[in-house]
């Protein structure tokens, strides 16, 4: 049975040796931590990409960043052979791996490839990818160490967005039906959806189409700044934190404009002029602008979300298609989005447990599936069958109907297999404004958002709180939910509800109300009830914080 050079494994892996006592968990974005303690977790992925390469028979990928973290952490993410997230069983196997003493890795290695059912004689292929940290280059050479010990080959294409990553690993796994497995193969499939899409909209005369990108000074600067001639005249974009100057996702970047309610540091913002900011992997985006009174205006996932699912819905009503189409949610969405999409949209809406895997696993229900974090993660997922049924109505079709089957057909092309692509949202979004002729202020003003206000509680044990409901409804411990309950009757148009941090021993409350005063109230309250109820340690929630 043993095809594996164990003894070279050992060998390399004491090059790459594991610190004592340290215990990981592969979460949903993979590993991450400070990138002096990641050596040993490299190596072990490039070994597992290995194995999953033989198992699945197919091209995996492996990308080294740790996306909106500061600049001194890193991690690491394997990619399945359909552009997708690393399958849950093989998370546990990269746990079980990552957290294996060194005497133990031999018999781990065989356990997974046991379990697994792996054929050792298969060839493997893996390839990786890198953001711009600058921890970056030496780790990826230990992935390329774990992958060649067990006799892989790799390709390593060096500086990539983590969705450019993902969009590799498909071409290379549908032998190029998907696109090329190249970075120009990639620009040219985005840009040439995103000019056909964008066709009609320059009728109009509107030629101010100029949009500010915010960075992070991340990879995403050096990738847009390649791909811009590509669709230049119908879309000039302005690159701001690009990585000249200051730190990777300091002060800038999609999670500190969002967390922070501002904009990032760097950026010049005249009024109603349209902005946007990556993270530092490019896989997030958020918009905002500041209108005539300098009043900052966020428009988040929930708000891009809804363009999106509203343009498609459009278009199918016009092709006279009765394909199915949801947007799924978090608990954590505002909930003007979802009565919008719900009443005036008509727009079924699906709540799932917080997390892109979850929201990426429900949307592959539909036909075509839209889902975006509240932090601007998030894709559309088109079925195999809506695809081919959008691609043969764009030959078959007259006219008006024929030009929106067309247009389904290039956001299809758009976006790429990937839980989420700044670069593909941010043309997608581009064509819908212009086609739609929407201003950034009209936009924003689809719905308002309700006020809300998160905070986080000190707990003894997180596990004492569970859920149900997609974790709109706390089961234990007992009391709680009812507490929550009779605080949401005192305040007009409000909801909240309590979860556990998937880490670290808090709860976090989220609660939204009519205004902002009754928001921060209703989740002050909530607060003293989980710190009463669920073992709350330190001090008691004070009112105002």
């Amino acid at each position: 049975m043993c095809d594996m050079d164990l003894d070279a494994v050992t060998k390399h892996s004491a090059l790459h040796a594991k610190p004592n006592g340290l215990i990981l968990q592969y979460g949903t974005a993979g590993f991450r931590m400070k990138a002096e303690h990641l050596d040993h977790v490299m190596f072990r992925m490039g070994l597992l990409a290995a194995l999953r390469s033989k198992q699945t028979k197919s091209t995996i990928g492996v990308m080294v960043t740790a996306s909106h973290n500061p600049e001194e952490d890193n991690g690491v993410k394997l990619v399945d052979p359909l552009g997708e997230m690393l399958a849950p069983s093989w998370e546990e196997h990269a746990t079980c791996l990552a957290n294996a003493e060194e005497e133990d890795m031999q018999s781990v290695l065989m356990d997974i490839s046991e379990k697994a059912a792996v054929d050792l004689q298969q060839d493997a292929f893996v390839v990786i990818g890198r953001d711009t940290r600058p921890s970056s280059q030496k780790l990826s050479q230990s992935v390329i160490d774990g992958v060649t010990v067990l006799g892989g080959q790799f390709h390593d294409y060096g500086l990539l967005t983590t969705p450019q990553l993902h969009y590799m690993v498909y071409c290379r796994n549908t032998n190029g039906q998907y696109g090329k497995a190249t970075i120009e193969g990639y620009y040219q499939k985005l840009s040439k959806a995103f000019v056909e899409l964008t066709k009609q909209a320059f009728c109009t005369g509107d030629e101010d189409r100029s949009l500010k990108v915010d960075c992070a000074n991340g990879i995403g600067a050096l990738k847009l700044r390649e791909m811009e001639h590509y669709f230049s005249q119908e879309l000039s974009v302005q690159l701001f934190n690009d990585g000249t100057k200051g730190k990777l996702n300091h002060l800038c970047g999609a999670d500190f404009v969002k967390s922070h309610q501002k904009p990032p540091q760097g950026m010049e913002m005249k009024s109603n002029e349209r902005c946007c900011s990556f993270d530092g992997d490019a896989d997030r985006i958020v918009y905002y602008y500041h209108d005539a009174d300098g009043h900052f205006h966020l428009i988040d996932g929930d708000k891009i979300a809804t363009l999106i699912s509203s343009f498609l819905k459009e278009l199918l009503l016009e092709i006279g298609e009765s394909l199915n189409i949801g947007v799924v949610q978090t608990a954590y969405a505002n909930g003007s989005s979802t009565r919008y999409l719900k009443e005036v949209m008509k727009v079924p809406v699906y709540c799932t447990k917080t997390g892109v895997k979850h929201l990426h696993h429900k949307a592959q229900e539909f036909d075509i599936g839209v889902y975006f974090e509240a932090n601007g993660h998030g894709t559309v997922l088109f079925s195999k069958a809506a695809e081919k049924k959008i691609r043969e109505l764009a030959k078959e079709l007259e006219d008006k109907k024929r030009k929106a089957a067309e247009m389904l057909e290039n956001v299809i092309d758009l976006f790429n297999q990937a839980a989420g692509d700044a670069i593909s949202d941010m043309l997608v979004i581009e064509a819908i404004l212009a086609l739609k002729g929407l201003t950034v202020q009209q936009w924003d003003a689809l719905y308002t958002d309700l006020p809300n206000r998160q905070l986080k509680v000190k707990v003894a044990d997180r596990q004492l709180i569970s859920t149900t409901d997609a974790e709109r409804q706390a089961v234990t411990p007992p009391g709680l939910q009812e507490a929550i309950n009779d605080l949401v009757k005192k305040y007009k148009l409000s909801r909240a509800f309590v979860r556990p941090s998937g880490t670290e021993d808090i709860v976090r409350v989220y609660a939204e109300a009519d205004s902002q005063e009754s928001a921060d109230s209703l989740a002050y309250e909530v607060s003293v009830a989980v710190f009463q109820l669920a073992g709350g340690v330190g001090e008691s929630p004070k009112p105002g914080l």
